[in-house]
Formats: structure tokens, sequence, C-alpha cells
């Protein structure tokens, strides 16, 4: 017998009571049985009013940030199929059914939906919004050599065993760059769906920061090049160290041949301490990218042992 999957959508709010009720009844008209949960962060109007009024459950997460919500939400809700919407009314919700249909018929583990202005119209996000997005699209599938389109896209569609497997760190929204590269790192099945994107309703604003978040989310692609690229970063930090001991040495050693004295000691010091020290960066990278396969071994597990869409 077919048994229809268990269907959560997770929406995370903070002062959204403009939007909030369009989203849950655009969510309910696009699969009517989706359980739609709103996450409140602390807001200070009546977005919980709104959202209990438009008849979904709503929880609370007191942590500020969209990552704490979401980690938050994944935890605590058991579901086949999770869908993760922003509460801003941006996203268009018709389209949620051909995610879902994308995922459950290719037994993928992720549906990207990539924001897609309508034909001839301008972006609905601000320019420095769109450059920024697409230079970590570049920048993050170049590190693991897979191209993604919308990376900072806040609609998403997951199965459960991607939704238990993923190791939420972040707090704020680097949120959308860590649920890309969870899907990159393990190699996961995953597909990609246009979606509409829109401006926020009048007198809604927006929490996002240009320059705030886009740093927050470059340190936060460092930290995973030095995470899961370690190999490539410290070979490159040990041949540039030991490309300089070259460069100091070879006039040293010479001058030692031609007559048999070492006048320049310090840069003698010099270029075997950058010698060494690369020596001890190439060592590092091998130590540490056996330590990340063993991470990746494990993470493996740990997704396999839920089990796969229906």
């Amino acid at each position: 017998m077919d048994v229809s999957p268990l269907i959560a959508a997770i929406v995370p709010c903070y002062n959204e009571e403009i939007a909030v009720a369009k989203v849950i009844a655009d969510l309910r008209i696009a699969v009517p049985e989706i359980v739609v949960y709103v996450y409140d962060n602390g807001s200070t109007d009546g977005t919980v009013r709104a959202a209990a009024e438009a008849g979904a459950i709503v929880r609370s997460e007191p942590r500020r940030g969209k990552g704490n919500v979401v980690r938050r939400a994944f935890a605590d809700i058991e579901a086949d199929i999770y869908v993760l919407i922003d509460g801003d009314d941006t996203y268009d919700a018709s389209p949620l059914p051909e995610m879902i249909r994308t995922l459950r018929e290719n037994t993928l583990d992720h549906v990207l939906g990539v924001r897609t202005a309508p034909a001839g119209a301008p972006p609905s996000y601000r320019a420095g919004h769109e450059l920024g997005n697409r230079g970590f699209n570049w920048l993050v599938g170049g590190i693991f050599s897979e191209g993604v389109t919308d990376m900072l896209s806040g609609f998403r569609v997951m199965s459960r065993r991607f939704v238990k497997s993923f190791p939420a760190a972040s707090r704020e929204f680097e949120i959308e760059t860590e649920l890309t590269v969870h899907v990159m790192s393990l190699r996961l099945p995953q597909a990609e769906v246009p979606v509409g994107f829109r401006d926020r309703p009048a007198g809604s604003e927006s929490k996002l920061r240009t320059y705030h978040d886009g740093f927050r989310i470059l340190n936060l692609v460092a930290q995973l090049v030095r995470h899961e690229l370690p190999l490539t970063l410290y070979a490159s930090i040990g041949s540039v160290l030991m490309l300089a001991a070259v460069i100091l040495g070879i006039p040293l050693v010479a001058e030692y041949v031609a007559t048999g004295l070492v006048p320049r000691l310090p840069t003698a010091v010099l270029a075997v301490a950058l010698g060494v020290s690369g020596v001890l960066a190439w060592v590092a990278g091998f130590v540490l990218d056996g330590v990340l396969k063993a991470r990746r071994e494990i993470s493996r597990l740990h997704y396999l042992a839920h089990r796969a869409p229906a």
C-alpha cells in the first residue's frame, strides 16, 4: 500500500506579521496536506498571533539568528520531507509540488529553489546581493568542483536523511551556505528547480545586511576551505614557504661551495626555518586530510542510517 509521506514546512520568522499569513496560505494551496511550522525568533510584532490565526503550528527559538532556528527545527520536527521557506512572502510557493515530485521520483535528498525573475523584469533583490550571490556560487562551486546556481536561496526541499544528518553549526544567514556545502561535501543527489521571487510586501522590512552578512558568509567559506580542503590549503602554504627557503638558500649554498663560509647567518637561519615550516605544513595537511576522510565516512554512515525518500 502506498502511504503518503508526511511533509513539514519550516518557516523561520522575525517580525513578519504582514507576510506570514500569506506564506502559510500559499503553502497550503500548493500542497494541501502540508504541516506548517512557524518558528518565531523573538518577534516584537504580531507574528505569533498572525501565524496561529492562519493555522500554523507556532514554536519559538529565543536565540536570535536563522541558523539557530533551522538547527532547532531540524532537531524537533519529525517528517519524511522537509520544506524550508522564508516567512517574508518573497518566494512563489506554487512550484513546491514540482519540487517535491522531483525529490520523490528521483530519490533525491535536496532540491534547491533557484530564484528567477519574470522574463524582462529586473531581479527583486538588491544589486549587491545579486553580485555577492554570484560570487559565492562561483567560489563554493570551484572549491567543491560542483556547480550551484543560487546557493543563498531560502527555499529548499529536503529528505529526512538529509535533515537528520545535517550538523548545523551556523547561527545566522550563513545557514544557506552550510546547507549547500553539506550537499557537496557528501556528494548527495540533488536538483534545482526555478522558483519565482518578488519584492517584500509593502511595510515589510528586510533583515539582510549586505556587507555584514556578506562578510559572515565569506568567513564561513574560509572556514569551510580549512575544514573541507585541508591538504590543498596546507600544501599550498607549505609550497610557498619551501619556495621562499630555496630562493634564499641557493645564493648561500653557492657562496659556501665557493668559499667554505656562511657570512649571512641570519639569512641562513631564516631559510632553514622557512624550509622546516614548509615541511610541517605539508605534514599537517596530510594529517588533517586523513581526519577529513574519517569525518566524512562517519557523516556518510550517519546519513545512511535514515531511510531514503519514498
